[in-house]
């Protein structure tokens, strides 16, 4: 099955949402996305004091874990969704939020000790793009966190089965999480995704699996 994914229409679907986005993750995932999240951060060895990115931020979450644990570190919050950096501003005073596509950045290059992003890299279109555009910006030997979803496994159908019941009853329309429940099921496994950013100059440095392989955190370095 292939799914509208035109920057557009991912634009229009995240500005949609952005209002109840938080409160139906944490619905979907049983109270778990933000202790995922956390687990996944301390797998980086962040500088305190250094530039980090976090792209697709959405509402800010990863950058507000990563800023309560290094409160000096300067971060950068990118996506291309208004309404989410609404809410994303907001929360967060203390985060730099750019409006921007991680596809085409004005960022220096070799710019960021760390970037991050969390459930984004499946919603882009152009996968070359936005790999060659990380590796630009990030600094040799600097570090690049991917979360999303895993293994095919039981969680996984529950979600699928559960997921359009629930956002129809708490977000009144489930049209949008059809759309995140088959962009999943299109996604690259963990085992792809790591033989594909290794072709654009990253190397694994390690990968944590969580909800017995559901979610996978994978860290690479930009060689």
């Amino acid at each position: 099955m292939t799914i509208q994914k035109t920057p557009q229409y991912i634009q229009n679907l995240f500005d949609t949402i952005a209002s109840k986005y938080d409160f139906m993750n944490n619905i979907i995932s049983l109270g778990l996305q933000k202790n995922i999240k956390s687990k996944a951060i301390r797998l980086l060895d962040i500088k305190p004091d250094g530039e980090i990115l976090d792209a697709c931020c959405g509402t800010g979450d990863i950058g507000s874990l990563i800023k309560s644990k290094f409160p000096v570190s300067q971060i950068t919050g990118l996506d291309f969704s208004a309404k989410m950096l609404e809410i994303a501003k907001k929360n967060n005073p203390n985060i730099n939020f750019v409006l921007g596509d991680i596809t085409k950045t004005s960022f220096p290059s070799d710019n960021f000790n760390t970037i991050t992003m969390a459930f984004g890299f499946r919603n882009i279109p152009d996968k070359e793009k936005t790999l060659n555009e990380l590796h630009r910006i990030l600094k040799t030997n600097g570090e690049f966190l991917h979360l999303d979803f895993g293994k095919k496994n039981i969680f996984n159908l529950i979600f699928d089965k559960f997921t359009p019941i629930l956002a129809k009853i708490f977000f009144g329309n489930s049209a949008p999480y059809k759309y995140l429940i088959n962009s999943k099921k299109e996604f690259p496994t963990p085992d792809e995704l790591i033989k594909l950013f290794e072709t654009f100059g990253f190397k694994l440095k390690t990968r944590r699996d969580f909800v017995f392989g559901a979610i996978s955190a994978q860290v690479f370095v930009k060689i």
